[in-house]
């Protein structure tokens, strides 16, 4: 299609958020709205991490310039913001979610 990585990552995103709508707004079922939002996310990280690492011949900001990383500066980027959330999780335990027993079992 040639759209280059920018749009793509706009596209994909898009298609994210019309499946937070469906499941949210229409009723789509919580496992097909995970799975496809899921499986959508690994094109939306690659046009991202393209448009911070190729060159600008190829459609990306370019390493050297000011805001092009070159692919090992991204790819630390990248693992530096997972750790970062995955750290945050498991400390603040945001993510967890406190449920009440139910009445006659064991705590």
């Amino acid at each position: 299609m040639d759209i280059g990585y920018w749009l793509s990552a706009v596209l994909f995103a898009l298609a994210i958020a019309a499946v937070g709508v469906a499941h949210f707004a229409l009723g789509l079922d919580a496992v097909w709205s995970f799975w496809i939002a899921y499986i959508l996310t690994r094109p939306l990280g690659a046009s991202i991490g393209d448009h911070l690492s190729q060159p600008t011949g190829d459609g990306g900001l370019g390493p050297g310039t000011v805001v092009g990383l070159g692919t090992v500066v991204t790819s630390v980027l990248f693992l530096a913001v997972v750790l970062g959330l995955v750290v945050f999780l498991t400390v603040t335990r945001k993510d967890v979610i406190d449920r009440e027993p139910v009445a006659g079992q064991a705590a």
